[in-house]
């Protein structure tokens, strides 16, 4: 793998088409390639997404990129299925197809937490759904592969990245392989894929075929059992990280001191691979080896997908070589016998430069859906055209946050001239902009230019977060920048309000009155969301969140500096329902804050495991990966009937009359039958309001006992006071 020192600029390579010129829109028919002189594409872009425009569109900045450097790109959105004819539409590509399902999950993006299918889709034109299949990714390579059968299939975005190893799926309740072996794909593109297509896109122009190509980073792909790259030595990741006995540690990713001789614990296995006694020396000499030259081994498919400590362990293994600066590659076994391959996977993508971040949001973007749409409403296209993305990446390390697994932890800002010559091109160019900027952020509204101190630390770091359990202190967390970012976009002619719509990390925040201040004063449009996600330190540690106190802490600043300008400002708190290690008892205790808070939360989110977070290996496996696992390590009690998930969505909303016979019955189970009445501390009251039929008279809504379902109908779930912001798909 190279170096990363060397990784190569995006701005280096020479222009495979000197003459290329930018496409008004990249082409979605044949008649467009024809009105461009092209005969063919040098690279099809398959998305599950409507086509829009924009650099916050994968389809967009990926095809944008590719087309500066000199390629041809093509556009196949949303297509039929059903046949490979819809694949064909464009021809073949010359170099490869690029199959996407588009900026969510096709799984998350069409079920719900509770697996009930969406009635829209806010990636679709008029938010139709159905216009794309489950697990899309695999699908569309199929599709690809049956159109042309010779044609190079490349497959990326947040669904192959979140699916590139053995992997729990929340929809089928069973361990995953890869997407590889099922989408049968020649390579895959992990994490923020600029750096790698890029190179991808060279070398097969320059003659290199595609199955010789195994040295880029943030790339997977199958090879026969003991394949290795020269040099390569092979590590079991038991020598790297044992499952044995849970010690005390201060820090939840304190890694087991060089030369340990703790003894091991015996883990269940299947005969396909039984866990062997790795010896201290060898422990110690994988410690000592040449990382760049190390692959990891985890253990097989095979072997995670019945036995979840060895799951546990293998994902804990996984996001502890997350980091580009000393990540090394792993790959993993899927089959037995003669069908047996392995997935390999490459060590993570080195973060861009802002030059490069630059670069990659300063092409010529239309900035709005492709005219094929029409007057179609496409509803997150609606809630982007007037916001930037002034960074990527978030190292809060949330377990139940997929963001770190597919763009990092490391924050890559852009410049201050190249967002603010955005914020211009907004201005001139967007239909519709009346002067207010919806949110300049990222996957967290506060992470501008953030840094680990010392590069070198930086690069040699294995914790998962550098603000749990505390802010690390080789963090730099100076808002200046972002201060300056502030106060410049504001002042730019005709633009009248400059707001903050990511979330916000409010830990970080309380560091800097004055970025409070600056924040409260000028950027929030009268709410403001903010997600401490639990009040009880169970869950939070679970999630890895900082305590309420520290949310206490920031809404009494938020509260103060709005009153000193003269504003009537409101938080808007986000929590989840049925978190890994949330009990019942926690879930009222929140549920008590929230109402002596005055708290009325009107959407609220149930946990979903998504594939391969922290937060899913607890729900599946039970156990903690963030320490060490054995069968006899800390158990991590999951929510998991449908009954339970109901009780903790329905304490959230503790004001709904829909949800309280079920906490009456859950309350006086727990022995909480104290909370059942009508005083203040009271959680819900002891009789079910019940509404009349208009056939027996005024319709006034009465006091009475709970409703038959054949009598009386139940009153409609009260609103949220103070607004009822939806709960955004990432947040901080």
């Amino acid at each position: 793998m190279e170096n990363p020192a060397l990784a190569p600029s995006l701005l280096s390579y020479p222009r495979y088409r000197p003459g290329l010129a930018p496409a008004p829109f990249l082409p979605m028919s044949r008649a467009e390639m024809d009105a461009l002189g092209w005969d063919a594409c040098d690279i099809i872009v398959v998305t599950g997404d409507a086509y829009i425009d924009h650099p916050s569109f994968g389809m967009a900045l990926i095809g944008r990129t590719l087309e500066a450097q000199g390629f041809r790109v093509g556009i196949i959105s949303q297509p039929d299925w059903h046949s490979a004819d819809a694949f064909r539409a464009l021809g073949k590509p010359r170099l490869f197809f690029g199959l996407t399902a588009g900026n969510m999950d096709s799984m998350i993006n069409r079920y719900t937490a509770d697996r009930k299918p969406r009635s829209d889709d806010a990636y679709t034109a008029d938010a139709l759904p159905d216009k794309r299949p489950d697990r899309a990714v695999v699908v569309y390579a199929q599709r690809a592969r049956e159109a042309y059968p010779d044609a190079n299939i490349v497959i990326g975005s947040i669904e192959a990245s979140l699916r590139r190893i053995a992997h729990y799926d929340h929809w089928s309740e069973k361990v995953k392989r890869s997407v590889l072996p099922d989408s049968k794909a020649d390579l895959l593109i992990f994490g923020s894929g600029e750096r790698a297509t890029i190179a991808l896109a060279h070398r097969l122009a320059a003659g290199e075929p595609i199955e010789a190509i195994r040295d880029l980073r943030g790339t997977a792909f199958m090879v026969k059992p003991g394949w290795h790259p020269e040099g390569f030595v092979e590590v079991d990741s038991i020598a790297i990280d044992r499952p044995g006995p849970v010690e005390p540690h201060r820090d939840p990713y304190e890694m087991e001191p060089e030369g340990a001789t703790a003894g091991a614990t015996s883990v269940a296995q299947p005969a396909a691979q039984p866990i062997r006694i790795v010896p201290a020396a060898e422990r110690v000499a994988s410690r000592k080896a040449d990382r760049a030259r190390q692959v990891i081994r985890l253990p097989a498919y095979e072997v995670v997908k019945d036995d979840k400590v060895m799951y546990a362990h293998a994902s804990r293994t996984f996001h502890l070589e997350s980091n580009p600066g000393n990540a090394r590659a792993m790959v993993q076994a899927h089959g037995v016998g003669p069908g047996c391959r392995d997935v390999w996977l490459n060590p993570p993508p080195i973060p861009l430069t802002t030059e490069e971040m630059d670069w990659v949001f300063g092409q010529p973007y239309a900035r709005r859906p492709h005219p094929a749409y029409g007057e179609a409403r496409i509803p997150a296209w609606d809630m982007i055209r007037f916001s930037i993305n002034i960074m990527r990446g978030c190292f809060g390390g949330c377990t139940f946050c997929s963001i770190t697994e597919h763009e990092g932890r490391i924050i890559q800002s852009r410049s201050e001239g190249s967002i603010l010559r955005e914020i211009e091109e907004i201005r001139d160019k967007t239909p519709g902009f009346t002067g207010t900027i919806s949110d300049l952020g990222g996957p967290t509204a506060n992470m501008y230019r953030m840094a680990c101190k010392d590069p070198q630390i930086e690069a040699s770091c294995r914790r998962l977060s550098c603000v749990f359990p505390g802010i690390c202190e080789n963090l730099g967390t100076d808002h200046g920048p972002l201060i300056s970012l502030y106060r410049k976009a504001r002042a730019i002619p005709g633009v009248k309000k400059v707001l903050i719509g990511s979330g916000l990390r409010y830990d970080l925040a309380v560091r800097s009155p004055e970025y409070v201040k600056e924040l409260v004063t000028h950027h929030v449009g009268g709410l403001l969301k903010i997600a401490p996600e639990h009040t009880e330190e169970g869950p939070l540690g679970k999630m890895m969140k900082p305590g309420i106190a520290t949310y206490d802490r920031f809404k009494e600043m938020f509260e103060q500096y709005s009153k000193e300008a003269g504003k009537k400002q409101h938080l808007i708190p986000y929590f989840i329902a049925a978190h890994p290690g949330t009990t019942d008892e926690d879930m009222v205790n929140l549920a008590l804050w929230l109402k002596s808070s005055n708290f009325k939360l009107d959407q609220v989110q149930t946990f979903m495991p998504t594939p391969m977070a922290m937060a899913t290996t607890m729900y599946h496996s039970g156990k903690n990966p963030l320490r060490k696992v054995s069968e006899s390590s800390e158990a991590v009690d999951t929510p998991k009937s449908g009954r339970q998930r109901r009780l903790h969505k329905a304490l959230l909303r503790y004001h709904d009359p829909e949800g309280w016979p079920l906490i009456r019955e859950a309350l006086r189970a727990m022995g909480r039958a104290e909370l059942i009445g009508s005083a203040p501390r009271h959680l819900v009251p002891r009789d079910q309001p019940v509404v009349l039929d208009r056939g027996q008279g005024s319709g006034e809504q009465k006091t009475g006992k709970a409703a038959s379902p054949t009598g009386a109908r139940r009153a409609p779930p009260l609103q949220r006071g103070g607004g009822g912001a939806g709960r955004p798909r990432g947040r901080s």
